[in-house]
């Protein structure tokens, strides 16, 4: 029997076609929004931007790829649909929890440099 090669062109070839970065640019107020809202979504360079963006603001970010494709397919300030609540809880929670841990840590400093003087 004969074998079968298979030709994978290596990773630098350009034929290979690298799949582009995504974001998505959540908001979840609870005194104005009923639910979370997309902000802002892309890919590629659009991407870049909103990390950009989130990281020139402190932003923290949450790593989903299965979350950012559903919801990319959201149009800009459209609400979270309930299907997505658990998901998209998740990420606030991660959000919450670091804000907890920065303002820890910021009164822990604060304290430090009190207690140095």
């Amino acid at each position: 029997m004969a074998e079968e090669k298979i030709n994978i062109p290596p990773p630098e070839d350009p034929q290979v076609i690298k799949p582009k970065r995504a974001a998505i640019a959540l908001r979840y107020d609870t005194d104005k929004d009923k639910a979370p809202l997309v902000l802002a979504t892309g890919r590629g360079p659009v991407a870049d931007e909103i990390l950009r963006i989130a990281d020139e603001n402190k932003i923290p970010l949450y790593e989903d790829p299965e979350l950012v494709k559903l919801l990319s397919k959201l149009e800009i300030d459209a609400e979270v649909p309930p299907e997505l609540y658990v998901l998209v809880a998740e990420v606030l929670f991660f959000v919450y929890k670091l804000d907890r841990m920065a303002e820890k840590r910021d009164r822990l400093i604060s304290k430090m440099r009190e207690d140095s003087k």
